[in-house]
This record gives C-alpha cells, sequence and structure tokens, in this order.
C-alpha cells in the first residue's frame, strides 16, 4: 500500500516521501480501514524529528485520526461491516491507504460530516472532550483555552460555550486568528493576542478580578506563572502539551495552595486502549451526534483550514510547522 514514510527514519519535512509499506493485518478484535482522509496534528512533527515515538504496539507509520471505510473485520469486531463508513483514532498508522485499528475506537460517519470533516474530529476532540472532563467544567464557570485556534482550541472553545460556560476566553499569537475566533458560532466570548497583551491581566478584568476556573494549556513554560495568577480560588488546570518547554526556572507555589488550586497533566494516545475505548463511548453517546460541518446547523462544527493530498505532505507539514493555520489540516488520499 502506499503510505508517507520517513527516509531513515526520523527527520526534517524534506525527509517525508511516499512509498511502499505491508498492508496491515487486522487481529481478531480489529477492523481494516480504507482511509478517505487523515487529520495532521502537531505530534506528528515531533514523531517525524524522532522525539515521540509511537505507543507500543502501535504502527511506526505517523497519523492517529482518519475517516474511510471497513475493508476487513476480525472475527471479533461482530459490530462492524465491511463498506461501513467510519471515523476513529489509532496510536499510529493513518498516513497510509489502510489502517488497522480496534472496533471499540472506531465509530459511524455521520450525514452530517464529509469525509474531510470526519477526519478532523478524532484526535482534537476527544483531546478537547478529556481535558475539559477532567477539569469537571461546570455550568457558569469562566475558561481560558490557549492556542485558540489550533484543532483542539477550536473544539475546546465550543464544548466550553456547549456546556455553559459563562465566559471563554481564547489566545492566539495574530490579530487574524482572533477574529476568525470570534466570528464563530459557539466560539469564545472573548479573545486575547498573548502577543501583545498581558492575557492574565485581561483576565482580570473580563471577570472582573475573580478569574478563571478552567484552564487548557499547552505551551508550558512560558504561560505557566500567568496562568496560576489568571486562575481562581479552587481554579483547575489540564496541561496538554509543553511547546514552549518543560522548566519553569522562578514559581511562586503561594497561590497554588492559598487559591487551592489543582493542576492535571493528561495525553490521550499513550493511554491504555481501555481507557481510549471508554472515552471514545462517553464521546459518542454525548457529543459525537452534535457536530456537523462548517456549514452545518450543528451547536458543534468542524473547521476546516486547508486540504492536501498524500502527494503534497510535505507541503501539509510546512504549513503546519508555520504556525499561521486556524482549524484543521486535512489529508486526502
Amino acid at each position: 500500500m502506499r503510505a508517507v514514510l520517513i527516509k531513515g527514519g526520523s527527520g526534517g519535512i524534506d525527509s517525508l516521501y511516499i512509498g511502499d509499506a505491508p498492508k496491515p493485518t487486522p487481529s481478531s478484535k480489529q477492523v481494516l480501514v480504507k482511509v478517505k482522509a487523515f487529520g495532521l496534528n502537531r505530534m506528528d512533527i515531533s514523531q517525524r524529528q524522532g522525539k515521540y515515538p509511537p505507543p507500543a504496539g502501535s504502527s511506526t507509520i505517523l497519523g492517529v485520526e482518519f475517516s474511510g471505510t471497513i475493508a476487513e473485520a476480525g472475527s471479533e469486531a461482530t459490530e462492524w461491516k465491511i463498506n461501513d463508513e467510519v471515523l476513529g483514532l489509532v496510536g499510529g498508522g493513518a498516513y497510509a491507504e489502510y489502517v488497522a485499528v480496534y472496533g471499540s475506537h472506531i465509530w459511524r460517519k455521520p450525514s452530517t460530516l464529509s469525509w474531510v470533516e470526519a477526519a478532523a474530529v478524532p484526535e482534537n476532540w476527544l483531546t478537547a472532550f478529556q481535558a475539559l472532563s477532567i477539569a469537571e467544567i461546570k455550568a457558569g464557570e469562566n475558561a481560558l483555552i490557549h492556542t485558540g485556534a489550533s484543532g483542539v482550541g477550536v473544539a475546546a472553545n465550543q464544548l466550553a460555550r456547549f456546556w455553559n460556560a459563562k465566559n471563554v476566553i481564547s489566545t492566539a499569537s495574530t490579530s487574524d486568528k482572533l477574529e476568525w475566533l470570534l466570528s464563530l458560532p459557539g466560539g469564545p466570548t472573548h479573545a486575547v493576542n498573548y502577543k501583545t497583551q498581558d492575557f492574565a491581566a485581561e483576565v482580570k478584568k473580563i471577570t472582573d478580578g475573580k478569574g478563571v476556573d478552567i484552564i487548557i494549556d499547552f505551551p508550558g513554560q512560558s504561560h505557566f506563572n500567568k496562568n496560576i495568577d489568571s486562575l481562581a480560588v479552587d481554579g483547575r488546570m489540564t496541561m496538554l502539551a509543553l511547546m514552549s518547554g518543560a522548566e519553569v526556572s522562578s514559581v511562586n507555589l503561594g497561590p497554588v495552595l492559598y487559591k487551592r488550586l489543582r493542576i492535571q497533566g493528561s495525553t490521550l494516545r499513550s493511554r491504555s486502549l481501555e481507557y481510549q475505548a471508554e472515552l471514545i463511548h462517553r464521546f459518542k453517546t454525548t457529543i459525537a451526534d452534535k457536530l456537523t460541518g462548517e456549514k452545518g446547523a450543528g451547536p458543534l462544527r468542524t473547521y476546516i483550514h486547508a486540504v492536501y493530498t498524500m502527494d503534497n505532505i510535505q507541503d501539509a507539514h510546512r504549513d503546519m510547522e508555520s504556525n499561521t493555520t486556524a482549524g484543521k489540516m486535512i489529508v486526502t488520499i
């Protein structure tokens, strides 16, 4: 089968190429999906560079989310039939014509989503769903969503609004991204440029000095101290990445104690299959049927920045590394 491969196993953008790889053989609990489209995620850059290996037992081919049709079904994957239209999550292997995936890690593609739109859902929406669930967001609370124009950020903004947060404050790095975010139905109520504004001070203004109850964080080091300042009493922060670095040179732990803050890290790809299956089940039964494409009428929507062909995978990674995108990047096969 055709797949996106990496010369030498790791490298820069120029190391990506289209080559031949063995077609996966599904186990008894898996299905084989003929991929129609797959999503790009920042973890793909890290894996390509040799900094983020896939979980044990997963394909070494890049890619964790996809949409497509079932080509084969294992003997124990009895819920699924040939040609069923699905979308799903894997530990690796989505950058290819075929991917093997556990039957518990896929769900039926709704008619409200195209193949491209469906491929934009699994990793981003499950990550946002997980992060806000961990933080135990409640109606009437205030939330701060960093990297708001990213795929996960766009999903988290909408979920926070859907769950009746009072103020949803989103950060981004350019005025274009901020304007775009504020134009989205169900998007953030406020947007802050973290490069030109003090987001902690803006949070205090918006919340009348209280601070936010929830923070979803990706940057790590660069935002940490301002995040602590931004949190209200009994505030909770879910950390999903360390994009700016893992070490903070100086931290005042006082506010963590006297504001009773809760700070928790979270990952999805490295979680057990059982955990992922349970998360997917909760997402399917509470959120999945409310998703539509950008032009749909659903309360939750996918937003696509750009669509590429697999032959243009280098261009796709180049655009992803530019940090100028807003919305999801998808590759079609």
